[in-house]
């Protein structure tokens, strides 16, 4: 595992959203849409706004690999399930960030129901940059 650059940190805080795309069982990114993010410390955090019944919260349960993009920021990602301890200090991030939204989608967002879903996205390296890509039979 890596960890964020101070760059990809501060492009991504000051972006409004993050489109996230898990891996399909084939490897493939597969194109959810866009979500809203949040930052602690140098952690990044999203959250389900309709709670576990959403496509794209779905798929990382089934394989918690994906890649997410904010302008020319793209990074493979582990989908790791937030400690819940931390909630409340999340609810806050979101509440900072999103505050200009209506009531309701912050409502929505902070509800125990989206807490639920709240994932942390840990970098991990792209194998096809780095040149160390693995062949099977080597």
């Amino acid at each position: 595992m890596t960890t964020w650059t101070s760059e990809e940190l501060a492009r991504i805080t000051d972006a409004e959203e993050l489109r996230l795309a898990p891996l399909r069982v084939d490897g493939r990114p597969d194109s959810r849409g866009r979500v809203w993010v949040v930052r602690d410390g140098d952690d990044l955090y999203v959250r389900s706004l309709s709670g576990r019944v959403s496509d794209w919260y779905r798929s990382t349960r089934v394989r918690p690999r994906g890649r997410v993009r904010v302008g020319r920021v793209a990074r493979n990602v582990v989908f790791v399930d937030a400690d819940p301890g931390l909630n409340d200090r999340i609810d806050a991030a979101y509440r900072a960030k999103y505050g200009h939204y209506a009531t309701s989608h912050l409502r929505a967002i902070t509800s125990p129901e989206a807490a639920a879903t709240t994932l942390r996205l840990v970098p991990y390296p792209d194998c096809r940059r780095s040149g160390s890509r693995r062949h099977a039979g080597r």
